[in-house]
């Protein structure tokens, strides 16, 4: 019998059948008055989810690509700049800024653990940052950072607020302009229930001062050069025409539900989710006041492999959960419940977890 898969991890997920559906349309000219259009559409439904009226850039990449072109659009090498770290992707920013000869500081948050603002107000007082780079929620951890709180007191002290919601961004409320984000990073293959290829990056004045006087290399993600193109309605670059089929059907789901009643889903399932796990005697790796909407990291049972857990599950059931990532690799498993993920897909790998443990 032809087993059904439950892709229960938090990227890519799980994508509508009707998405699919327009993606297997014929190629159409990147450069003609379709595409155009399209892009219009697609540009404009995606400030809507960021909450801004900033420039906003599609950028054939992962999530990754994202968080590279929001650091060399706005960095010189020998800058200083602070990363508030609270897990694998905290992490990622650290390499790739250095990867970029920035003078890097972190602060390292103990893995489960929001930054805590006054923790970062202390090192703020200390030097004079550049800018400061934070995740909205941190996938490896299933932690939700209070974005509001910590921007506030970044731009008290006058340094460019930098933000990964590349798994956070419609599972939990963002509000660009409102909380003074100046770069906002986010992907198609998450919330927007999407295949991976696209991320969009949001850019504000400020942003756009920085990159006046930004001197780090760029070519495949100068912001002017996207904008110049934009304003004519192409990207630079070939795009992947079918992402931006699906990401405009995407986007027309997300318009359907409303976003505030997609951000009431996503708390649901994750309140389900881990109601369903403590239930079960298990621990999990986040307090219940800083859980993500996204993801939940849990501990197997005292005796139990993580991995061989997860193998297990697959196996049987069909249901995939994702692992741990660096110092956690082995030690936890994470349950993706974002993007097009129901009720019934969190009951039955939870249902799959409870005959296995």
């Amino acid at each position: 019998m032809i087993q059904k898969q439950y892709l229960m991890i938090p990227g890519p997920t799980m994508v509508p059948e009707r998405v699919l559906r327009v993606m297997v349309r014929e190629m159409i000219n990147h450069r003609g008055p379709e595409f155009i259009k399209i892009l219009k559409n697609v540009t404009e439904g995606v400030k809507k989810c960021f909450k801004t009226n900033n420039d906003l850039f599609i950028i054939p990449s992962s999530g990754t690509g994202g968080m590279e072109a929001a650091i060399v659009n706005v960095l010189s090498e020998g800058d200083d700049v602070l990363v508030l770290n609270i897990g694998a992707f905290g992490a990622r920013f650290v390499k790739i800024l250095k990867a970029f000869r920035a003078n890097v500081d972190e602060i390292k948050f103990e893995r489960g653990k929001a930054a805590d603002v006054a923790t970062v107000e202390k090192k703020l007082k200390e030097k004079k940052y550049k800018a400061v780079f934070l995740q909205h929620n941190e996938t490896s951890t299933g932690v939700l950072n209070d974005v509001k709180s910590l921007a506030a007191v970044i731009k008290k002290y006058d340094a460019l607020v930098v933000v990964d919601s590349v798994s956070g961004l419609i599972t939990a409320d963002l509000r660009t302009d409102e909380w003074g984000l100046d770069v906002v990073v986010a992907a198609s293959q998450k919330a927007f229930m999407l295949p991976p290829g696209l991320s969009f990056v949001s850019f504000s004045k400020k942003a756009w001062e920085y990159y006046a006087k930004a001197k780090m290399p760029r070519f495949y993600w100068d912001f002017k050069s996207m904008k110049d193109f934009a304003d004519k309605g192409q990207n630079p670059f070939t795009p992947p025409v079918s992402l931006y089929y699906g990401m405009e059907e995407a986007i027309k789901i997300l318009e359907e539900q409303g976003l505030e009643n997609v951000f009431e889903s996503h708390k649901k399932l994750r309140d389900m989710a881990r109601t369903g796990l403590k239930s079960m005697g298990l621990k999990l790796l986040a307090s219940d006041d800083v859980a993500s909407c996204a993801v939940t990291a849990v501990f197997p049972p005292e005796g139990v492999g993580a991995d061989e857990l997860r193998k297990k599950i697959n196996e049987k059931y069909g249901v995939v959960l994702a692992g741990g990532q660096e110092d956690l690799k082995g030690k936890i498993f994470r349950i993706g419940h974002l993007g097009f993920c129901a009720e019934t897909d969190v009951m039955i790998a939870l249902d799959a977890i409870k005959k296995e443990i």
